[in-house]
């Protein structure tokens, strides 16, 4: 079961990466033609860095070990972080209470997870 979902994760990174790209440039856009880009330009940043970082994930998961944990955290955190700001930015509120830190610690998460991964012994 562990295997399976591990794999579903792995499988479901380039998808991630795909959205998060996307959402990143057109982030990027809308912060360039607004009166304030500050909130939109932070959350274009942080796809557009995390993007290629499933991208390398997926490609690397067999591996380095705790690649799932480290993309699902990333993938998660940058949504999260992401989409406060952009609630933020067009109703004036975020998504929920202490959101954007909770997107940021999942997304330094994955980052540490990557880490600790990589000094591990690797799979077989």
């Amino acid at each position: 079961m562990a295997e399976r979902l591990q794999s579903l994760l792995m499988a479901v990174f380039p998808v991630a990466a795909g959205l998060l790209g996307l959402s990143g440039v057109a982030l990027a856009a809308a912060a360039s033609h607004g009166a304030d880009p500050r909130l939109l330009g932070g959350a274009s940043a942080m796809c557009l860095a995390h993007a290629p970082a499933l991208l390398a994930l997926a490609g690397l998961g067999s591996r380095l070990r705790l690649a799932p944990a480290a993309g699902a955290a990333m993938a998660l955190g940058t949504a999260i972080f992401a989409g406060d700001l952009v609630l933020r930015h067009v109703a004036g509120r975020g998504l929920f209470p202490m959101s954007a830190p909770l997107g940021g610690m999942l997304m330094m998460l994955g980052w540490a997870l990557i880490a600790v991964g990589a000094i591990l012994p690797k799979k077989a």
